[in-house]
């Protein structure tokens, strides 16, 4: 009797350590920030060779202590190999995030220490680059210039050149254009009178000379 005594509870001992092994235990969980091209990513994996399913939920960690959830609570059934599940969070740099995992009645506690991500965030924010002041165009730095007139322009009198004042008649431009309204006229004058007083003297002469011959 003693001896199956012992052995049932080396059995029993036995069976209680294989169930321990076997349990699932919140050293199996592990959490860490990743990124995936400039999206950030929470992953939490789950090796638990037992396959208990549990839940993951992670919550955000203000520096004020207050907690926001990171999407929706996921379902995870672990295996040897690993099992994950990803939550979708653009994190910033030195961020503390939470992660609690419920497996059944065994586990229902969170993993430790906090992740805490990296101090280089997945998209780096592009610094705006001055842009350059743009130079005020031609048009509004220099006055526009008065086109100068073209020598046609400048040249040419005004079509209407009419005044008040009357024009020459008909009879004085012609007169203009034979000379009469210069000297002509008078020194012909002058000349016919010459012409008839020579005339007259030489007529008279004649007579004279006539009348002396015939005494």
């Amino acid at each position: 009797m003693r001896i199956l005594g012992v052995a049932s509870a080396t059995v029993a001992l036995a069976l209680g350590v294989t169930n321990t092994a076997l349990a699932c235990n919140i050293r199996e969980f592990s959490a860490e920030a990743t990124c995936v091209g400039d999206k950030g990513q929470i992953v939490v994996t789950d090796e638990d060779s037992s396959g208990t399913p549990a839940v993951i939920t992670v919550f955000l960690k203000s520096p004020a202590g207050v907690e926001t959830p990171v999407g929706q609570p996921q379902n995870v059934k672990g295996s040897k190999e690993g099992t994950t599940v990803t939550f979708d969070e653009d994190w910033k740099p030195n961020a503390t995030y939470r992660i609690h995992v419920k497996a059944g009645n065994i586990v229902d506690e969170d993993i430790k220490p906090d992740l805490t991500t990296s101090s280089t965030a997945c998209k780096t924010e592009e610094t705006p680059t001055p842009s350059a002041t743009p130079s005020p165009s031609e048009s509004e730095s220099a006055p526009a210039e008065t086109p100068a007139p073209s020598a046609s322009e400048s040249s040419t009198a005004p079509a209407d050149t009419s005044s008040n004042a009357p024009s020459p008649a008909a009879g004085d431009s012609n007169l203009a254009e034979t000379g009469a309204n210069s000297n002509t006229g008078l020194i012909a004058g002058i000349a016919a009178a010459l012409v008839v007083v020579g005339g007259g003297a030489v007529f008279f002469g004649m007579r004279r000379r006539g009348a002396n011959s015939s005494r």
